[in-house]
């Protein structure tokens, strides 16, 4: 006695279209009253449709599926599955696209034999197949938080009449579930959203605290680059002859702050007494300036005397 036809398609998501499947087993002439449809993901079988459709099978009755990896996507459990359907119920199976996968024909020992190792072969590809589409979708989520998208629904503001409300609950004025309604949102939310309220309010109440005390809170890139040493950035050089003056208490002609950062105190300081010395030593003689006075002068001497 021939079996009853089944047909069952799988999509990953309810946006995928199952159109091909089901064109697929219009060809087998498969009724559409047993065609079983889930839109779930393949990693396992509790799905729906999948287990009515096993509730309803009868040995002898045939099974179509267009792929192995519409069957699943786990590689165990497609290897459980099909022991299932082919030995405990006693079904036939056929993969449409895999003419070998199918078991009313090759009943003999070689053709079962080869029927297991394609199974097992494209059972194994099926799963590889799965773990490379999560990786590629975890690397695209990744990068496009990298680029400041936002997932999920938006946040809405808080109503009008949120501050309001919140100070009465929390001076038990009115109960959590009194709250939520006054603001229009489930009792979860509202509570969560106290929580941030309470937060920014520490944190804004921390902030004009600070301001009080006179502490202005710099950001923390800010206070790293005021704590630069000196000569992070290259000084003005300066000749001899500002150092010069200088060291007489004057003002360089260019009005350029000379910075400490130029060169090291100690080598300024051998550098200034060797070339501008502040006291003359005794074995030096007297400067020019005053020689010339002493010789201008006339002695008492050669005034007196006559020709």
């Amino acid at each position: 006695m021939q079996g009853k036809a089944f047909g069952y398609i799988r999509v990953s998501s309810t946006d995928q279209n199952e159109d091909r499947q089901r064109a697929a087993m219009a060809e087998r002439s498969v009724p559409k009253s047993r065609i079983y449809l889930d839109k779930l993901s393949g990693k396992d079988f509790n799905r729906p449709q999948y287990q009515k459709m096993v509730r309803q099978m009868q040995p002898g009755d045939l099974l179509y599926i267009l792929s192995i990896d519409r069957l699943g996507r786990n590689y165990e459990e497609i290897q459980e599955q099909w022991r299932l359907l082919t030995k405990d119920i006693g079904i036939d199976i056929c993969v449409l696209d895999m003419p070998l996968l199918d078991t009313r024909s090759g009943k003999d020992l070689m053709g079962t034999f080869i029927a297991d190792l394609v199974l097992q072969i494209l059972s194994f590809v099926a799963q590889s197949e799965r773990e490379s589409i999560r990786k590629r979708q975890a690397e695209g989520i990744a990068a496009a938080k990298a680029k400041g998208v936002q997932f999920g629904r938006p946040t809405h503001p808080l109503p009008r009449n949120f501050a309001r409300v919140y100070n009465k609950w929390r001076t038990k004025e009115l109960t959590l579930r009194q709250a939520a309604s006054a603001c229009k949102m489930p009792q979860g939310t509202f509570y969560s959203k106290a929580l941030k309220y309470e937060e920014s309010l520490r944190e804004e109440a921390a902030a004009k605290e600070a301001l009080e005390n006179g502490d202005e809170p710099f950001p923390e890139e800010t206070y790293f680059q005021e704590e630069l040493p000196l000569d992070a950035s290259p000084a003005p050089e300066h000749s001899a002859t500002e150092l010069e003056a200088l060291s007489l208490g004057e003002t360089p002609q260019n009005n350029t702050p000379l910075k400490k950062t130029q060169r090291p105190a100690a080598e300024e300081e051998t550098f200034l007494q060797e070339e501008i010395p502040l006291q003359p030593t005794t074995s030096e003689a007297p400067c020019s300036a005053e020689a010339s006075l002493i010789t201008a002068v006339p002695s008492k001497k050669s005034t007196d005397s006559g020709p």
